[in-house]
């Protein structure tokens, strides 16, 4: 080899390096993201996540792709998240139910607590229990004396089995010793719409599902879920306050990414997610469905997690709540 060829197989190396050294660097994201949805078009989980897209984008100069994978009760876009290559370009909004708890009802080749990078908690919120605006239940002692029935018509239902509205009906079936049944759907759109057909009794739902048909009276809600009063629904007492002390089980929905995504992407989803609910207008978006934004670090939000599923994982067990 001479002294050109040297020279430029030198310069072609260093080229070569340079463009690698680039590329290494090069800042996340350099594509759009995409992040899964584990229920039907229309429910809370996609109404929650089609307010924080956008926002989420702007701060990552690049577009959120949503993606709804529904049923299974969240399993089946679970199940995708922890396949995907760990590399912060696929996420996942999920919820009390995918991620605390289905582990404990379904038998799942992941573990969602142990096989997932927790992100940031997204927002905590109550249930609400309503019925048809047509009903003849228009109190919770009526929901109760119908339920006690032998054979009770008085079914709930839920966007699926393990889900916090399942989770909150089997509570208060077991705290009131009701005789009612569970009717599990792929969504909460679709369960609320056989309610206001008529089709379905009443669903323990999510205030993102049923707020706007509580407003314009096509709703009948009978109480909240949570141990205080919903600010966005002042009227409407507690379960506790109506007799029955102590009982509270709330809902919420969290952000992971599949596991062993490097830390410095971790940590930019999280100040993106972070910023993202601090966010003045995507904030009252939210506050105005009954949700309350809670950010989080990705370590307090794994612990929260942990001590969600055993919490639930106790409850499912007691209940004897099967995927079957």
């Amino acid at each position: 080899m001479n002294i050109r060829q040297l020279l430029a197989a030198l310069l072609g190396a260093a080229s070569f390096l340079g463009a690698s050294v680039a590329s290494a660097a090069e800042p996340f994201p350099t594509r759009p993201v995409k992040l899964l949805i584990g229920f039907a078009p229309g429910g809370s989980s996609d109404t929650v996540a089609r307010i924080m897209a956008p926002r989420m984008g702007e701060l990552l100069k690049q577009s959120v792709v949503i993606e709804n994978r529904p049923g299974a009760g969240g399993n089946i876009a679970s199940e995708q998240l922890v396949k995907a290559p760990a590399d912060g370009y696929t996420i996942m909004l999920g919820t009390i139910g995918s991620l605390a708890v289905n582990q404990h009802i379904n038998k799942l080749s992941y573990n969602p607590v142990t096989d997932m990078q927790a992100l940031s908690m997204a927002i905590v919120f109550p249930n609400v229990l309503v019925v048809n605006a047509n009903s003849d239940i228009r109190t919770l002692d009526d929901y109760v004396r119908q339920g006690k029935a032998e054979r009770s018509r008085v079914s709930f239902g839920s966007s699926g089995i393990g889900s916090a509205g399942h989770l909150a009906g089997e509570l208060f079936k077991a705290t009131a010793n009701l005789n009612n049944q569970h009717v599990a759907y792929r969504g909460g759109a679709p369960a609320m719409n056989d309610l206001l057909g008529g089709v379905l009794p009443s669903i323990f739902s999510s205030p993102t599902d049923a707020m706007q048909f509580i407003q314009n009276g096509k709703l009948r809600p009978l109480a909240v879920t949570s141990a205080k009063r919903m600010d966005v629904l002042p009227n409407v007492p507690t379960i506790a306050e109506l007799g029955y002390s102590g009982f509270e089980a709330v809902n919420w929905y969290a952000f992971t990414a599949p596991l062993r995504t490097p830390p410095d992407v971790v940590k930019r989803l999280n100040e993106v997610i972070t910023t993202t609910l601090n966010d003045p207008h995507v904030a009252a978006q939210l506050r105005k469905l009954g949700l309350a934004p809670t950010p989080t670090s990705p370590e307090d939000t794994a612990r929260y997690m942990r001590v969600e599923s055993d919490k639930w994982g106790a409850i499912v067990r007691n209940a004897g709540i099967s995927g079957d």
